[in-house]
């Protein structure tokens, strides 16, 4: 297979505006479900996230006793920057600007080191609140991580190729993986809002443990954080979009507005699952995903290799 590689030098910069901008959409859409009153002006509500991120940048940083500031800051930057990486593998008019022979595990090894990036987020201010947020988001890694490996090698084996242009190619003509795999596609949003610990899966940083991993994190840190959970989950949408409804597939209008529309649908569910989903508890969660996400994810595995060697996806 030929690389498809963009060797423009604005090719960098232009995937991360898409990425940050994903993140905005994001959050404005998360904005409109979470405050909007009813009779209010939908204006404030659209503005919402930029004046909280000014806000944030104007804060004066927190501090601890005694807090391991390398590991603080390597956390702190790694979250927007593992967000931006996994961004690099987005397929867009046959072209990303990162192919290897593997981008699925480009993706997958982005979400691993976001997992060590947030554990290292709970660590290093050296304090109570931020380190139990971090052993609850380590049950939830232990717990969602194996199925989320299994729905994404499900995409890997249904297009023949770990790379994301092949994988988006492999669904021409309206054949969207999301039909032959419903439950890959559910795990993978699953997994994708468990890493930035959104909505239920949001015990990391919960109420309880007065904001767990974010308890002591304040000032342009936090922003930097919330900018970096925010693009992730909107690049996740934008991954979802392109490896199971085929991204820029579509009849009638042009390939990239077949490609927004179905992010921000997958956009749409995510927020809808943060707003009206109970917060899960770490052990409950647990219990689910192996005993129903993992069994589930493997029979889809088999079911698609099965799909594969008679010929169905060719």
């Amino acid at each position: 297979m030929p690389e498809t590689v963009w060797t423009s030098p604005w090719a960098g910069p232009v995937v991360v505006a898409v990425a940050l901008l994903l993140g905005l959409v994001l959050a404005v859409m998360d904005a409109l479900a979470r405050r909007a009153p009813a009779g209010g002006r939908r204006a404030d509500v659209l503005v919402a996230p930029v004046r909280d991120g000014a806000r944030m940048l104007l804060e004066r940083r927190g501090t601890t006793i005694a807090p391991d500031r390398l590991l603080s800051t390597v956390a702190v930057l790694a979250v927007p920057v593992l967000a931006l990486m996994s961004a690099a593998v987005l397929p867009f008019g046959g072209r990303s600007v990162v192919s290897t022979s593997a981008d699925l595990v480009w993706f997958n090894a982005a979400e691993a080191l976001l997992w060590a990036a947030v554990w290292l987020l709970g660590w290093g201010p050296n304090a109570v609140h931020p380190l139990v947020g971090a052993y609850r988001f380590l049950a939830q890694g232990l717990a969602y991580e194996l199925p989320l490996m299994f729905a994404i090698i499900t995409v890997g084996v249904g297009a023949g190729s770990l790379r994301a242009t092949d994988v988006v190619a492999a669904q021409a003509g309206g054949a969207w993986f999301l039909w032959t795999m419903p439950a890959a596609f559910v795990v993978f949003l699953i997994g994708a809002a468990a890493f930035a610990f959104w909505g239920p899966f949001g015990a990391p940083a919960g109420t309880d443990v007065a904001g767990g991993v974010l308890a002591e994190t304040s000032g342009v840190d936090r922003l930097l954080v919330q900018v970096g959970r925010a693009t992730f989950l909107g690049v996740a949408a934008a991954t979802a979009a392109a490896w199971f409804l085929g991204g820029e597939d579509g009849p009638g209008l042009p390939g990239p507005v077949w490609y927004a529309l179905k992010t921000l649908a997958v956009m749409a569910l995510l927020v809808g699952m943060g707003r009206r989903w109970p917060v899960v508890r770490p052990e409950r969660f647990a219990d689910v995903a192996w005993v129903v996400l993992l069994p589930a994810t493997v029979v889809q595995s088999a079911v698609v290799a099965v799909l594969v060697l008679g010929g169905f996806y060719r």
